[in-house]
């Protein structure tokens, strides 16, 4: 290798460990961090005005039949052992790890382009024989799923565990597999493009989510953002409709300005300035120029004018057909995403907390009492749900590929059963109804009393 390339590729590893080292010291910094509050209630305080909206407490049932054990009466510390001895005895990760991260994106590939490839189909089909409307919305509608399966599977079953840096310390590992190198800059546009940019995601979800979960810092508290429906005097059946439109669209609506909004924040409170409160989704208002130029617009562009130009050969009806299609495979990849990623934490059977953990075993029991499992048993059940069917796993031990929750999900689930904590696994359709109950005031989040 000539002298100049190994100086770059070392270069490049430089940089590649310090950004690894920079984020894992804010999250270690993030689980040791203890902060005491004493309110009794969350309170969400509405920058610039005296408003405040108050989530009341519903409190752990003192019953002294109670099935599981109290939150005060877990051993923490034992609780620790047993579950940091599940991940020692699985060993370090290695190649058959790295190997089934390139079949799931296989999967996730091969989705996308026969989606792409049954437009093609249909549209070739309506030029020269002419399709029944019947045959043409089959096709259509089979085309959009499966790209929206793609789109899916892009965020939860490859990006999601290489930003965790799940891959990192695989030996010899291609600098896109880690978190360091994947998606970075204009990398963005080959490895993972979206709504949601790529860093901002990364803090808001590894950072704020993972290390806050249930609290009032954590910005994925569903009870606490939605007060405004919440509280609103329309019926339930109007709620619900809300509900199911938003999900529909809260990829843009939510994640992308939200998680933009935590990650100018972090910079802000660096700065010692006011932090933002919300977004402006107007792209001439000052905070919307950026959500528009570095969130919106290179997705939209790319992915609902120029991929639908590349059928432009077949006639300006293709492009039309072409768009239509997209269009309908992302409200596809919203509602499939939503379905898998929100009832992970939120119901009326699902904890939240007043104040932070105060030791690593005590933040591996909120983990528990904070996270839901959907149903498992083979490779394509998890690349549906796209792993996060392992979810209490996963927020035990975020930084693990997910191969490694297949083997560690029975494990957990007898350490659970050893300290007579409750192991939640349903399927994610009685899940999302438990979720929507709780979006539209039905039901609310438990809450121990005084933690």
């Amino acid at each position: 290798m000539p002298e100049t390339e190994k100086q770059t590729l070392d270069e490049k590893l430089s940089a590649r460990e310090a950004i690894a080292s920079q984020e894992e010291a804010e999250e270690l910094a993030a689980q040791e961090k203890i902060v005491q509050h004493e309110a009794d209630m969350a309170i969400l305080e509405v920058s610039g005005s005296s408003e405040q909206i108050i989530i009341p407490l519903q409190n752990e049932v003192k019953d002294p039949n109670h099935k599981y054990a109290r939150y005060e009466d877990v051993d923490k510390d034992l609780l620790q052992r047993d579950l940091e001895q599940i991940k020692a005895n699985l060993g370090p990760v290695g190649q058959e790890d790295y190997m089934h991260l390139l079949k799931l994106e296989r999967w996730g590939r091969f989705s996308t382009l026969s989606g792409f490839f049954l437009i093609y189909l249909v549209t070739a089909l309506e030029i020269s024989i002419g399709l029944s409307t019947f045959g043409f919305w089959t096709i259509a509608i089979t085309a959009a799923i499966l790209i929206g399966v793609g789109n899916v599977t892009r965020w939860a079953n490859i990006t999601h565990p290489i930003l965790h840096g799940a891959y990192d310390k695989i030996p010899n590992i291609p600098v896109q597999y880690t978190k360091a190198g994947f998606a970075r800059g204009k990398k963005r546009f080959i490895h993972w493009l979206d709504w949601i940019k790529p860093e901002a995601w990364e803090y808001e979800h590894n950072i704020m989510h993972h290390y806050h979960l249930g609290e009032d810092d954590d910005p994925d508290n569903v009870e606490k953002n939605l007060q405004w429906l919440i509280k609103s005097n329309a019926p339930i059946c109007l709620k619900r409709l809300v509900v199911y439109a938003f999900a529909a669209v809260w990829k843009p609506v939510y994640y992308a300005p939200n998680t933009l909004r935590i990650l100018e924040n972090k910079e802000r409170r660096r700065k010692r300035l006011v932090e933002i409160t919300k977004y402006n989704f107007s792209p001439f208002a000052e905070n919307g120029k950026k959500l528009w130029k570095e969130y919106f617009l290179p997705y939209a562009i790319i992915k609902f004018a120029l991929l639908p130009l590349l059928f432009l050969p077949l006639g300006t009806g293709a492009v039309f057909s072409a768009f239509i299609i997209l269009l309908m495979a992302e409200v596809y990849a919203n509602l499939h995403s939503f379905l898998v990623i929100v009832p992970n934490h939120s119901a009326g059977d699902i904890y939240q907390f007043s104040k932070p953990h105060k030791s690593q075993g005590e933040f591996y029991l909120r983990q528990i009492m904070g996270s839901v499992n959907y149903n498992t048993g083979s490779d394509l059940i998890d690349f549906a749900h796209g792993f996060l069917n392992y979810q209490i796993e996963h927020h035990l031990f975020p930084n693990i590929p997910h191969s490694y929750y297949q083997r560690m999900q029975p494990l957990v689930k007898e350490v659970c059963k050893k300290h007579n904590l409750e192991y939640r696994q349903e399927s994610v359709f009685k899940r999302i109804g438990m979720t929507v109950d709780l979006m539209v005031g039905k039901t609310k989040l438990l809450r121990v009393d005084g933690i």
